[in-house]
C-alpha cells in the first residue's frame, strides 16, 4: 500500500495567508483605532445599532450597521451635544460646526464638521455606515469630544446638502451619544 503525503510548505503558505503582522496586529485592525463608540436608539427606546469613531489612515471615520429604521434615504450627522433625550432628541442641538461653516458639501461655504453623507436604508431596515468625518487632527477630536460631547444622528428624511442650518432633513428619529473609547 502506498501512502501519499501533502507537501507541507503549500499548506504552510496557505495557512499563513490570512495572518496578520506583529505590527499591524498591535495598531489595531490594518491601522485603524477605534476612539469613539455610540449606541443609537429610536425615540420610543428601540435599539438601532452601534457606530464607532475611529482613526484609519490620517483620517477620522464613522462605521458600523444599524437597523430597526425605516427603509429609505436619511440625514446622517454629528450633533453638538452629547444627548439624546427621547423623543425628540432636540436636547443633541443643531450640527456640529465649530469651524462657523455654512451646511452642506453643495454649498460653497460649507460644510459642518458633523455634516456627513445620506444613508440608504434597505427594505429590510438595515444599513452598514462608513464615512469620512474629516481629517485626523487633535482640533477635531477636541471639537467632537469637548465638554458637552457630540451625538450621532439619523433623521426622518434626506439631507440636501444646502440648506442651512439643517440640511432640511425632517425629524430626528435615531439617536446615540458618542463616548470616546482611547
Amino acid at each position: 500500500m502506498t501512502m501519499k503525503f501533502l507537501t507541507p510548505i503549500p499548506f504552510l503558505a496557505l495557512a499563513m495567508s490570512g495572518c496578520a503582522t506583529m505590527d499591524e496586529a498591535s495598531s489595531g485592525s490594518m491601522g485603524q483605532e477605534a476612539v469613539g463608540t455610540a449606541n443609537l436608539l429610536r425615540g420610543d427606546g428601540t435599539q438601532v445599532g452601534t457606530i464607532q469613531l475611529m482613526r484609519e489612515g490620517g483620517e477620522l471615520v464613522v462605521a458600523g450597521s444599524l437597523s430597526n429604521l425605516p427603509a429609505g434615504s436619511h440625514g446622517f450627522h454629528l450633533h453638538t451635544t452629547g444627548r439624546c433625550d427621547a423623543p425628540d432628541f432636540q436636547s443633541a442641538g443643531g450640527h456640529l460646526n465649530p469651524y462657523d461653516r455654512a451646511h452642506g458639501k453643495l454649498d460653497p461655504q460649507g460644510k459642518h464638521l458633523g455634516d456627513l453623507d445620506n444613508i440608504t436604508v434597505s427594505a429590510s431596515g438595515t444599513v452598514t455606515v462608513r464615512q469620512t468625518v474629516g481629517s485626523d487632527t487633535a482640533m477635531d477630536l477636541a471639537r467632537i469630544f469637548d465638554t458637552d460631547g457630540t451625538s450621532v444622528m439619523v433623521h426622518s428624511g434626506p439631507d440636501d446638502y444646502r440648506t442651512d442650518p439643517s440640511g432640511d432633513a425632517g425629524s430626528r428619529i435615531a439617536c446615540g451619544v458618542m463616548r470616546r473609547t482611547t
